[in-house]
């Protein structure tokens, strides 16, 4: 069975920093790229950065670039998203989506095949 979970979501005060992690079980990560998106309250869900099979392609979303960093350890099956300079707007749901096909591009902005469930980040003082 394929499956993504999440880990990493907390309250942070601004500024603070944040690193979350995207585990996959029942498949083996080399062959799909990546992406993270978030989804806020009331907002559309936005692909906030993308990362090709071997990480020699990636994309951010405006809004995050030069705070966020997108990587991945295909040894540990594991994608990260590091984010620093977080901002009371970074507040979302954010969620890890896997595709076999998607370029990067096109995964950030329609999504994945197979997604996990979620982790709540909430940037408060």
């Amino acid at each position: 069975q394929l499956q993504l979970v999440e880990s990493g979501g907390g309250l942070v005060q601004p500024g603070g920093s944040l690193r979350l992690s995207c585990a996959a079980s029942g498949f083996t990560l080399d062959y799909y790229a990546i992406g993270w998106f978030r989804q806020a309250p009331g907002k559309e869900r936005e692909g906030v950065s993308c990362i090709s099979k071997r990480g020699g392609i990636i994309k951010y979303a405006d809004s995050v670039k030069g705070r966020f960093t997108i990587s991945r350890d295909n040894a540990k099956n594991t994608v990260y998203l590091q984010m620093n300079s977080l901002k009371p707007e970074d507040t979302a749901i954010y969620y890890c989506a896997a595709d076999q096909w998607a370029t990067v591009q096109v995964m950030c902005a329609r999504g994945g095949a197979y997604w996990g469930q979620g982790t709540q980040v909430t940037v408060s003082s």
